[in-house]
């Protein structure tokens, strides 16, 4: 199947792209990567009037490291945050969950934004974000606004960014050490979606957790920040006693939607599996 029909614009600074979104509303998309768009277009999933391509707006790729906060541009790609350093040396995790990201040639041209305006619940971006608890940088021609990623999300491919709106970067906070993360997920093969993941982050201090985040992916019509499953880690050392509790309180944090490959039962199953791997890693 081939794509419909639509316009095509290729802005060169933000307050083109914002006076092309201002113009055709509800009828433009905004192409950061085009990795998922493009085929949504083929398989006439997205039917936009125009596309606006923002890809060659310079300020919108970039990481810094400044002031308490690792700030990555939207236009910033899967692989760039694989290989940076200011990446591997302040947010692991990140850089723990690029490898997983679909395949090379994905992730080379894939960007963060792109993912995270997607909302694809079975994507790492999103679930890294809320596990992090990052900021979103969202822009439009009246101003600028930040949105917590955990409140950024609203159900499947639906956020909470409005269609005169850009998202152009993220504000991640720079976690002192003995910090520690890990990021597992299981998929049917190397570069599909994830079946379940979890995106996990967490300080150790004398062998006790604290500060535990523990976000899922796959796991609902959002990424899920498992509460209960925290609030049953905090402050403890991770016994098997203590994995128990927190793998039994997942079953109050996620009710996963089963699919023609898996149960409900079964995601449920296998998120506490990778529970207990993700907490023996944080504990080493």
């Amino acid at each position: 199947m081939k794509a419909p029909p639509f316009a095509y614009a290729r802005p060169r600074s933000l307050s083109e792209a914002f006076a092309l979104l201002e113009a055709h509303g509800e009828g433009a998309k905004v192409l950061a990567g085009g990795q998922s768009l493009l085929a949504a277009l083929n398989l006439r999933l997205s039917t936009p009037e125009i596309l606006i391509d923002i890809t060659r707006i310079p300020e919108l790729a970039s990481i810094r490291a400044a002031g308490g906060t690792v700030q990555i541009g939207a236009l910033t790609t899967h692989a760039e945050i694989e290989r940076s350093r200011e990446v591997a040396r302040h947010l692991p995790l990140l850089a723990q969950a690029a490898p997983h990201i679909a395949h090379v040639a994905i992730r080379n041209a894939g960007t963060l934004g792109g993912s995270l305006a997607m909302a694809d619940p079975t994507a790492e971006w999103p679930a890294c974000c809320v596990a992090l608890d990052a900021k979103f940088v969202v822009a439009a021609k009246a101003g600028q606004r930040r949105v917590k990623a955990r409140d950024f999300f609203k159900g499947v491919y639906a956020s909470d960014l409005h269609a005169n709106e850009i998202l152009t970067g993220v504000e991640f906070p720079v976690s002192g050490a003995p910090h520690r993360s890990a990021f597992l997920e299981l998929a049917r093969r190397r570069g599909d979606y994830a079946i379940v993941g979890v995106a996990a982050a967490a300080k150790l201090e004398n062998g006790a957790l604290s500060d535990v985040r523990l976000a899922y992916l796959g796991a609902g019509a959002t990424p899920v920040l498992a509460r209960k499953a925290m609030a049953a880690l905090e402050g403890k050392r991770a016994s098997p006693e203590v994995q128990a509790a927190a793998a039994w309180a997942l079953a109050h944090d996620l009710s996963p939607t089963s699919d023609i490959y898996s149960t409900s039962a079964t995601k449920l199953h296998l998120a506490r599996v990778l529970t207990g791997r993700a907490l023996t890693a944080l504990a080493s």
